[in-house]
């Protein structure tokens, strides 16, 4: 049995209405976050009920969503197509990540001690101080496997001193 059509038109019934306007929004709301999972995709949904109250669903941050939208319907009407705004969208994230992949290079060359003489006094005490927390961990880390190791080989003396005893009396 499947679900029969129905007339597109206002319910006349306020409790009919607002009971379909419920189910509905919900399933707008599923729908829209299905669409952001499954396709990946910037999704922004803005409902006001007849009674003013707001609903909304953002896979993202809905203001920078709008402004977005914003900018893409101004850009649009200086008669850039979509696929240019999202290639500009695209080519300053791209930017920022190659900016950050930049940083990231430069602190491990700082690390190994390369590219120094770029750096101030107070930068080279804050990589100073990076790598004596680093070597700390290290050490500490180098201790607790060594202690484990002399207790499993300790462990493993005991056992063949006994499997030595065992064989003692036995003969």
């Amino acid at each position: 049995m499947g679900r029969g059509k129905i007339e597109i038109k206002r319910i006349e019934n306020t409790t009919n209405r607002q009971v379909t306007f419920c189910k509905r929004r919900n399933g707008l709301l599923k729908k829209a976050y299905e669409l952001s999972v499954l396709c990946d995709a910037e999704v922004a949904l803005i409902v006001f009920s007849s009674r003013g109250r707001l609903y909304e669903y953002s896979n993202n941050n809905i203001r920078s969503t709008i402004d977005r939208y914003k900018k893409a319907c101004s850009d649009t009407s200086n008669t850039n197509t979509v696929t240019e705004i999202n290639a500009q969208y695209y080519q300053q994230e791209s930017a920022k990540l190659r900016q950050q992949i930049q940083m990231l290079q430069n602190s491990n060359r700082h690390l190994m001690g390369d590219s120094l003489s770029s750096l101030t006094v107070k930068e080279l005490k804050q990589v100073e101080n990076r790598l004596e927390r680093g070597i700390t961990r290290i050490r500490s880390k180098k201790h607790e496997m060594l202690l484990a190791e002399i207790e499993f080989l300790q462990k493993r003396e005991i056992e063949l001193e006994n499997e030595s005893v065992c064989l003692r009396t036995k003969k």
